[in-house]
């Protein structure tokens, strides 16, 4: 079997997130690289935050579309230095989020404020863009979002926060 680097990335580029599934593990950085030695190919995976639920997910998703391309002799390595951050977050993916109601992280992640509470952040809605806005909760669905609530079209959404 002839596969080549970029072959394998769009393979995993259709494997989605399972807390965002509009949105795939590629387009949030989480495929750090690929590695081919003759048959065996190495996929290097960094987790969002060091005790993501979903690692186990990501691998076996990973193993299952390499698989059915033909690639049997597969290693999914954990990569935890750099650590993850919004930073790796494709801006196709922060538009993919806005289409589907959760505020992109906004910035950069070295802005913590939102994290601690410690400013009056201004998120925009991502149903009608409407600065007019707060949040309701620390935290979503899951830990790396918030919730929040559009004073304008009365809508509420999450914010993906900056990690």
């Amino acid at each position: 079997m002839v596969i080549n680097k970029e072959e394998i990335w769009n393979c995993l580029s259709q494997i989605p997130d399972p807390d965002i599934p509009v949105i795939s593990i590629t387009d949030l950085g989480l495929v750090r690289d690929v590695k081919i030695n003759k048959d065996k190919v190495t996929v290097s995976v960094t987790p969002s935050y060091s005790g993501c639920p979903a690692m186990q997910l990501f691998k076996a998703d990973i193993l299952s579309a390499l698989k059915t391309k033909g690639l049997n002799e597969v290693e999914v390595k954990t990569v935890y230095s750099p650590p993850w951050t919004t930073d790796w977050i494709s801006e196709t993916a922060k538009e993919k989020m806005r289409k589907h109601g959760i505020a992109p992280p906004e910035k950069v992640s070295s802005e913590k404020s939102v994290l601690f509470l410690e400013s009056k952040k201004e998120i925009n809605c991502p149903w009608c863009n409407s600065k007019d806005t707060k949040r309701t909760s620390q935290f979503g669905s899951t830990p790396c979002k918030a919730l929040w609530f559009c004073n304008s079209c009365h809508q509420p959404f999450e914010y993906f926060k900056c990690i």
